[in-house]
């Protein structure tokens, strides 16, 4: 099944997500030291599909929650700095495309302007 094209507002989502995913990330790294602290992912995926297909207003703050089956170490932490790390780059990367993907239509917008010169 092929995807839907991303439209403006979607890839302003998209980039939104990104980047309050990078600041979660970022959150879980700040905190490896703190004890009883637990990792905290957001669901990409399926806020984004949420806020492309779910019709209606989507939600504004995505739905932050622990991640489960990490180790944890004796003092209740779970911060895997290794994991946390892949997935900041993982994250970094999606943002670049996104940027790359607004880019391009602003491109194109530019070009049906000129008459496509």
């Amino acid at each position: 099944m092929a995807s839907a094209p991303l439209l403006p507002a979607s890839l302003e989502r998209f980039l939104e997500l990104t980047s309050d995913r990078e600041q979660t990330i970022a959150g879980n790294m700040a905190n490896v030291d703190t004890p009883g602290y637990q990792t905290r992912d957001i669901n990409f995926k399926q806020t984004l599909m949420n806020a492309s297909f779910g019709g209606g207003e989507a939600e504004l703050t995505p739905v932050v929650s622990r991640v489960q089956g990490l180790l944890e170490r004796p003092d209740g932490n779970n911060v895997d700095l290794d994991r946390e790390s892949m997935l900041l780059a993982q994250s970094q990367l999606q943002y670049q495309l996104g940027a790359q993907l607004v880019k391009s239509n602003f491109h194109q917008l530019l070009s049906a302007i000129n008459g496509g010169s």
